[in-house]
């Protein structure tokens, strides 16, 4: 089969395109016909050995976390899932990934695909999806009538955080730029704050319960989140390689989210796809023998939106 490994960390010139032999499902694993997998952030930072602490990968290493398919094979000891079942998942992030023609998966992690948007786009809701959930209920325990402030909102895990806090009931403040302000804005937001042209500090008046941070901000804009948090209230921060403060005075409590694989959770964030309540957003689709030059525009900056990623079967 085709995959895009890497055999070495580094820049975006050390993924290959390459034949990869196909491989077979153990115990507990299905193999999967890949209709697509993502982009993320955190591949590019996992390929240039940045996290090779907390997500040992052996190499060659195929990239690749979300994965949506169809099954096409079964490992022993597999109950609730068939060959031809579409399914979406968020894989192991130490084991070989999705950018390639066929992935194993482990079965328990797996949900069935959601009926209304294709496949292949379904994809771009695993990872994001439970990122947003898991910072919002998880973390935050969000309940109905509080105020939630998402920096970062235009990213792709600020959108489904946007919808999410909004179909739980809550007052909506986001920030984000002049690109992506409409998009969030019809994603529900109550307020939308243009972070390019106005502090925060500035813009919110009224204390939130819950303050989560998306934004790869500096140090001192991610202390002045505290500021607006009401006492008893959480921070939640999902950049990982800068800790969210807290402030043990007004009770105020800093997480740090690091993400889990749920197929429960994954199965309720499918049902408010196919419910129409949650909207899937996908800014461009690309052929799997050109994920090295995505891994370059996205080292510059230059991938807006989510990015689904094409294998050559699909």
């Amino acid at each position: 089969m085709k995959a895009v490994r890497f055999h070495e960390y580094g820049d975006p010139g050390v993924l290959r395109y390459e034949d990869v032999e196909l491989p077979v499902p153990g115990a507990g694993e299905v193999r999967i016909r890949v209709a697509a997998t993502s982009f993320n952030p955190v591949d590019g930072n996992i390929r240039g050995g940045f996290m090779r602490g907390p997500i040992p990968v052996v190499l060659p290493h195929t990239p690749g976390i979300d994965v949506a398919g169809t099954i096409d094979a079964l490992g022993e000891d597999v109950d609730g899932l068939a060959v031809g079942d579409q399914v979406i998942g968020f894989l192991p992030m130490d084991k070989p990934g999705a950018a390639a023609e066929y992935v194993l998966a482990p079965a328990g992690i797996l949900a069935a695909a959601p009926k209304s948007v294709p496949l292949v786009d379904a994809a771009a809701l695993p990872l994001v999806g439970l990122t947003a959930y898991q910072a919002l209920f998880d973390h935050a325990k969000l309940t109905a009538g509080q105020r939630v402030l998402v920096n970062g909102a235009g990213g792709a895990v600020g959108r489904y955080a946007v919808q999410l806090a909004k179909n739980a009931g809550a007052h909506v403040i986001a920030t984000a730029g002049p690109r992506s302000s409409d998009a969030v804005t019809s994603a529900g937001a109550d307020e939308v704050i243009d972070h390019t042209t106005t502090r925060l500090t500035d813009a919110v008046t009224e204390p939130v319960d819950v303050a989560l941070n998306l934004a790869p901000v500096d140090p001192a804009e991610l202390a002045a989140l505290l500021t607006l948090v009401r006492p008893g209230g959480v921070v939640v921060n999902t950049t990982v390689w800068m800790p969210a403060p807290s402030d043990e005075e007004r009770g105020v409590r800093g997480i740090d989210l690091f993400v889990n694989s749920d197929a429960d959770q994954l199965a309720q964030l499918v049902a408010q796809v196919d419910r129409g309540e949650l909207r899937v957003d996908v800014g461009e689709r690309v052929p799997l023998a050109e994920l090295p030059a995505l891994h370059a525009r996205a080292a510059e900056g230059a991938v807006h939106g989510k990015a689904i990623v094409v294998p050559p079967t699909a």
